[in-house]
């Protein structure tokens, strides 16, 4: 038999394809073949960070990284050769100023300062001092930036023999990163593989489950959609403890500022404010996903401590008009120790569309009439946008709207498909499961800086990127949009839902849990081992928490506005992805669009506020 050979210009010298070479492709090998010639993928991975690291070493190639500490030869020799254990660290820390906690070779985070640390102390030795992986170093959870830990765990081998280690390792920190203690573990142990679960807490505050401002696109839609299906009473009993706060808002505080400026300009003020067209306050985040840029850290450092705030617990029993969707009146209650300039509200509000960039003659929608000139009208806008942030603070929750949070919150609980409330998951991946124990909002919120908070409590066996943020603006957003809560069971289905993430300021990770490794501890004898967990840190924990995590989220909201700016800027913009939550429901997502809706955001930010392929780092990816 001939064997006829195949030419051409992608044909090798020996009928093979490819360029010439004569090597066979794995793309033109069959089934069998390509399995038994699988590349090892794990050895070609290994090899190219030894050849990185050899290159660093010789001074060649990029500089090691940041957290990263070089040592010479002699010094290394003369350090010697020291014990090491292997352990279970207990730490916490306040996620301000760093790029979340898992270690960067070119971004400040937790983990490599705290790795610094260990080094400089003597817990970790000059020989291994490049390298965290040389210690068998293993996170519990991994928090993305600005994200807090009053309680997280790591897992390596440490050297223990001094019996100040703990103090001096704490030396060397900034003092928002604390080390409460360690325990010797079993040489298998991971903080990572053995943590059974994790506990997280959600600040918020109260206002945030308000109703969308009545001239809003959003609420007009939802009005809308309500009567198309037939529900504006349910709805409107969804909404009847806060029926009357922006009108209430309107009467005492909008309509007297706009009465005592000249009447071009109140009128301008009040079509600016109202306008739905958005704005991008910040050019730089222009076609960025929505809400994900909000009141961000600079990169540059960690913000000094202010002074120390006091938490008011709630008192039971205030007045009706206070507690039921109206204005609290009362003087404003701040501690002596805050200084009145934290009161001033930040430039940022996508709630009142004004673009601070623009400094030219805007003209209105009709494009007839010309307003005032821009230092004026910017100036009457912030004014008022003060006044309405302050407003808003004054909301106190009533406890029928308190009930249905905790309502909505239940729908969590067990197990679902969250596809939904990640990013990069398709509704069939079974990854996209996860276990929720528990999803609790407290009882009795607190007063900070006369600002009303709740505090959200979940527990879970694992938690994907940006989940838990994902849930709180869901449960927000059902609870403020007078949603029926069975969409909240919907959105486990495979339909594609957006939904925003809420900031990361009010995010803290409370405690991992190691239960059922505690259980099997061997607690007597030579090979005893002690329990993995923060009760015997707890008055260290509880003060720390107060000090560097409570008082910065609540400093930081009161200095930026965080929360506002957040949820002001969904109902600032003209956009269907969020009409899910009518009283339609899902199906109101394929209506037919009208001209001009979702025209204000380009196709790329379109895309990016749906798909919210967000890269600032893992939100709880592993935690």
């Amino acid at each position: 038999m001939v064997r006829l050979q195949a030419t051409g210009p992608d044909m090798g010298k020996d009928g093979e394809r490819g360029q010439g070479t004569g090597r066979r492709k794995r793309t033109d090998m069959g089934r069998s073949e390509w399995s038994r010639n699988a590349a090892d993928k794990r050895a070609r991975t290994e090899a190219t960070q030894e050849s990185s690291k050899r290159r660093r070493l010789n001074g060649e190639g990029d500089s090691i990284p940041i957290y990263a500490t070089k040592f010479s030869k002699e010094e290394i020799e003369a350090e010697g050769r020291k014990p090491k254990k292997k352990v279970a660290v207990m730490i916490g820390y306040s996620g301000s100023g760093y790029k979340g906690m898992q270690i960067n070779n070119d971004e400040k985070t937790i983990e490599g300062d705290l790795f610094k640390a260990l080094v400089a102390a003597g817990a970790i030795s000059k020989a291994n001092a490049d390298d965290p992986k040389k210690s068998s170093l293993v996170r519990c959870a991994r928090t993305d930036r600005g994200v807090h830990a009053a309680g997280n765990v790591i897992s390596l081998k440490m050297i223990i023999e001094d019996p100040d280690i703990v103090q001096k390792i704490n030396h060397e920190l900034p003092p928002q990163i604390r080390v409460w203690g360690f325990e010797q573990a079993s040489g298998s142990f991971s903080a990572y593989q053995l943590c059974d679960s994790r506990i997280y807490e959600y600040l918020i505050p109260t206002y945030c489950f308000l109703p969308p401002h009545p001239e809003s696109f959003i609420s007009k839609e939802l009005v809308k959609l309500a009567e198309e299906a037939g529900d504006l009473t349910g709805f409107g009993k969804r909404q009847q403890e806060v029926s009357g706060f922006w009108k209430n808002l309107e009467e005492r505080h909008v309509k007297p500022f706009l009465h005592g400026l000249d009447p071009e300009l109140s009128s301008s003020v009040r079509k600016a404010l109202y306008d739905p067209e958005p704005k991008i306050l910040d050019p730089e985040l222009e076609g960025e996903p929505l809400g994900m840029h909000v009141a961000t850290e600079p990169d540059d450092g960690i913000r000094p401590a202010a002074a120390e705030t006091t938490v008011e617990v709630l008192e039971k029993g205030k007045d009706d008009d206070r507690r039921l969707g109206h204005l609290d009146t009362s003087p404003t209650q701040r501690p002596a120790a805050i200084d009145s300039s934290n009161a001033a509200v930040s430039k940022q509000d996508s709630g009142i569309c004004f673009d601070e960039q623009d400094s030219s003659v805007a003209q209105t929608p009709q494009g007839n009439e010309q307003r005032p000139p821009l230092p004026a009208l910017e100036e009457a806008l912030k004014k008022l946008k003060s006044i309405i942030v302050s407003a808003k603070k004054k909301y106190r929750i009533d406890p029928t709207r308190l009930a249905r949070v905790q309502s909505v919150l239940n729908h969590y609980v067990g197990t679902h498909n969250f596809h939904n409330y990640t990013v990069a998951k398709l509704p069939r991946d079974p990854s996209a499961k996860r276990v929720i124990k528990s999803f609790n909002v407290a009882p009795d919120p607190v007063l900070i800086n006369n600002t009303e908070w709740l505090s959200l409590k979940v527990h879970g066996q694992s938690f994907m990127m940006h989940q838990i943020r994902k849930m709180v603006t869901m449960a927000a957003l059902v609870v403020r949009c007078g949603c029926p809560e069975e969409r909240m069971e919907e959105s486990y289905g495979e339909e594609k839902l957006t939904v925003p993430k809420a900031p990361s300021l009010g995010l803290l990770l409370e405690r991992p849990v190691f239960d059922t490794y505690n259980k099997n501890l061997v607690k007597e004898g030579a090979n005893a081992k002690g329990e993995v967990g923060f009760e015997r840190f707890k008055a260290e924990v509880e003060e720390f928490k107060q000090r560097e995590i409570y008082e910065r989220i609540f400093r930081e909201e009161e200095r930026d506005d965080t929360f506002h700016s957040f949820f002001g800027a969904m109902d600032g913009m003209r956009w269907r992805d969020l009409l899910y939550l009518s009283s339609v429901g899902i199906p109101a997502l394929k209506k037919e669009i009208p001209k001009g809706v979702n025209e204000d955001v380009s196709t790329e930010g379109a895309r990016a506020v749906t798909l919210e392929e967000d890269s600032e780092g893992a939100d709880q990816q592993d935690g």
